[in-house]
């Protein structure tokens, strides 16, 4: 019984590992784009990653020829955590 518990926790922590993901991906694509900043998609976006990109930018220089490359760092790291814990745990 504690094996199928902890494997239901880990299932929903990589799965919101994943979506996570997508949503730095979702956020990176849209700033090609200019999106309206008044969107209420846009600003929920930008709330989500923000934290992310304002931890490694604190740490890492993540700007590089007027490209911020904050988003592929974070994104580098949550697919290290994704396949870290699919091989710990499944």
């Amino acid at each position: 019984m504690i094996d199928a518990l902890l494997t239901s926790v880990f299932t929903v922590v990589i799965s919101v590992v994943v979506l996570y993901k997508w949503i730095i991906i979702i956020a990176a694509i849209l700033t090609w784009v200019k999106p309206d900043p008044y969107n209420p998609i846009v600003q929920l976006l930008y709330r989500l990653t923000e934290p992310a990109y304002a931890l490694v930018r604190k740490y890492i220089p993540t700007v590089f020829g007027g490209m911020d490359l904050a988003p592929v760092i974070v994104i580098l790291i949550l697919i290290f955590i994704e396949t870290f814990l699919k091989s710990l745990f499944f």
